[in-house]
């Protein structure tokens, strides 16, 4: 699984799937994207891949230990539909 952050594509350092929705090790240009997303309104998060895909996230939790960030996020519904 990997994230799609406003346009961006993102591959996480460490993805975990949990009941609901994902946690993310994110660093750099990774984490200020989401940062700015989750905070500023720039851009929707969301996952691509798993049983989760093109499914909106929101930043719950962020949690820092040395040089790494881990980020909790959780699904806010459906899967968006492609058209």
């Amino acid at each position: 699984m990997d994230l799609i952050i406003g346009s961006r594509h993102v591959t996480p350092d460490v993805i975990t799937r949990t009941r609901e929705g994902v946690e993310a090790v994110l660093h750099g240009e990774a984490l200020l994207s989401l940062l700015d997303s989750a905070f500023h309104g720039a851009g929707t998060i969301e996952v691509l891949g798993g049983d989760l895909d093109r499914c909106p996230m929101e930043v719950t939790g962020i949690a820092m230990h040395g040089g790494a960030t881990r980020v909790t996020l959780t699904a806010l519904g459906a899967a968006r539909r492609l058209m």
